[in-house]
């Protein structure tokens, strides 16, 4: 460590314990090889329920790569990938790569104007689509996107709106129930038809492009959620993918296999590297649920019994508001995100406790952390040391220079899970003069190198001149019976500089009484980072992104509107 200045380095990668090989093609090949018969993943649709053994998701990458390849995909070729959570997103992310193509993870929360801008963007040659998810027909948005989408052949679409995109291949839905037929288009294949391109395309030569790609090659592209602007697309190298992959149980402490389950989209890197990693790495399965439904979801834990969930708070709210919440047998969870609401229910036992870490889309998820079983004195309520191969400073946010130990800056990291790059961006516009990532997140590094994450720069509350984290009074609210969600913003003050103020959506049906919830944060948190004004929403007028995440700018300038008459 170096001396008075907070740059914290990890140990070397090399010395990681549990790394295996670091493409994704080599990474799916050995988790293939140790637990071949395994099953690897399940879903369930109206239909019955569908099983892959490992051998299978093999199998099945191996059809989906010589299908890209008979496409003309070739080296660094992007594969747009328009999905919910179902088998044919594992089997497309491994065998782009095998194909030696770059998947592109695109949310299916997109509107038609953010899936315009995505695709235009992306340079994607091939998408691969689901036809329709819940009541949004994608065939029909990108038909009115690209009008020679309707009269093109299969594989013939010359579209300088989307200049590389040439493939469209729409997959049938897994769940839900149409309203109206979904709309045909001559472009549009059949994942049959797809896969049926690739049968006279050798085992041979799936097998040598596996073998040519290399850790450093670009491995995936993903976008982010877009709070304050349009989404950055953040280009990921092979390694970075499987780094997390294999990292995650070690971090989470896993014992045995894992049957791993998440409401949340496999677009977004945090739930590709966890699910799959923690559930893959361990020989256990991917629990799959195209779209997030409580009552559905805690079925589906208790048949296949799940022992791994990651989600958010609010969706665990939603959990604890289904009709058979009281009835579920929930004892074989162990791993549980976010867990005190869910702790609640009276089958859940467990003390094990999520690995407090630091990191961002950028660095692949996770930069820092202990492992789950380190103790609280050593964790001391910090987000743990880099990771191996990871290098952390606190600067200065507006000079840049390095500051010492225990003084608040922002946050910078670099190693080898960091993005390759955004895309259309240079070096020197994403990185600095060192190589490293300036995050935009505040905090500090104490003596023995342990980071303290307090947070986005822009959304540090600072009242009467001490800092709070609104990640803090958040976490104290998850806990409040009858609130769905909670996010906390400041507010401009005369005299305090801002005041913190909490904004609540409750159950229906739920009255909140302001006085008793602030008695309940006076015996969880310091007087200071008790908010001073509560406001009730609802669930309308929480702006969220596509994903679920708050716009803290657009809400703060809510609460600003409503409070400025009689703070």
């Amino acid at each position: 460590m170096d001396a008075l200045q907070s740059i914290v380095h990890g140990a070397p990668l090399a010395d990681e314990p549990g790394m295996g090989a670091l493409t994704i093609p080599a990474y799916l090949r050995e988790v293939t090889a140790r637990y071949t018969t395994r099953e690897a993943l399940v879903m369930h649709t109206p239909g019955g329920v569908v099983r892959w053994s490992y051998e299978t998701l093999w199998q099945r990458s191996v059809e989906v790569a010589k299908a890209l390849i008979a496409c003309g995909i070739g080296k660094d070729s992007r594969v747009g990938i328009l999905m919910t959570n179902r088998p044919e997103y594992l089997s497309a992310v491994f065998g782009t790569a095998m194909a030696g193509g770059v998947s592109v993870g695109l949310s299916t929360f997109s509107t038609a104007i953010e899936l315009e801008q995505l695709l235009a963007v992306s340079s994607i040659s091939v998408l691969l689509f689901d036809g329709r998810v819940l009541k949004k027909d994608f065939g029909g948005v990108l038909a009115e996107l690209e009008p020679q989408i309707s009269s093109a052949a299969p594989g013939a679409l010359r579209s300088p709106k989307f200049a590389f995109l040439r493939q469209l291949v729409r997959l049938d839905p897994v769940s839900g129930t149409a309203d109206a037929p979904d709309t045909d288009a001559s472009c549009f294949e059949s994942w049959d038809e797809f896969l049926a391109r690739g049968r006279g395309c050798p085992d041979a030569l799936v097998e040598a492009r596996a073998a040519a790609v290399m850790p450093s090659d670009a491995g995936g592209l993903f976008f982010s959620s877009g709070t304050t602007s349009l989404p950055k697309g953040i280009l990921h190298a092979q390694r970075a993918f499987a780094i997390q992959w294999w990292r995650w149980p070690r971090v989470m402490a896993v014992k045995g296999s894992a049957r791993a389950w998440t409401g949340n989209g496999f677009f977004w890197s945090g739930n590709i590297t966890m699910v799959w990693g923690v559930a893959l790495s361990t020989g256990g399965a991917v629990v799959l649920q195209p779209y997030f439904e409580a009552e559905t979801a805690l079925r589906l834990m208790e048949s296949e019994q799940v022992n791994f969930l990651t989600g958010r708070p609010h969706q665990w709210a939603r959990l604890q508001a289904a009709p058979n919440w009281a009835t579920v047998d929930l004892s074989r969870l162990r791993y549980i995100t976010n867990a005190p609401l869910l702790q609640t229910h009276p089958t859940v036992r467990t003390d094990w406790q999520l690995p407090m870490t630091f990191g961002t889309t950028e660095t692949m998820t996770a930069a820092t952390s202990y492992s789950s079983d380190t103790s609280a004195e050593q964790y001391a309520g910090s987000a743990g040391i880099p990771l191996p191969g990871n290098t952390l400073k606190i600067v200065d946010p507006l000079s840049g220079d390095v500051m010492p130990r225990g003084l608040r800056g922002e946050i910078c990291i670099k190693g080898p899970t960091l993005m390759l790059g955004y895309i259309g961006k240079t070096v020197e516009e994403t990185l600095d003069d060192e190589g490293y990532f300036r995050t935009g997140d505040g905090g500090y590094v104490d003596d023995i190198g342990r980071l303290y994450w307090e947070g986005r720069l822009t959304e540090i509350i600072k009242t009467g001149g001490a800092n709070v984290s609104p990640l803090e009074v958040d976490a104290a609210l998850a806990l409040y019976p009858g609130i769905l969600r909670a996010q906390t913003v400041g507010v401009p003050h005369e005299t305090l500089g801002e005041i913190i103020v909490a904004c609540i959506v409750p159950h229906d049906g739920v009255q909140l009484v302001e006085a008793e919830i602030h008695a309940f944060l006076r015996e969880r948190l310091a007087s200071f980072k008790v908010p001073r004004r509560f406001l009730i929403l609802s669930a309308d007028e929480m702006p969220v992104t596509g994903n679920g995440k708050v716009k803290s700018g657009e809400l703060r300038q809510i609460a600003s509107r409503r409070l400025t008459p009689n703070q």
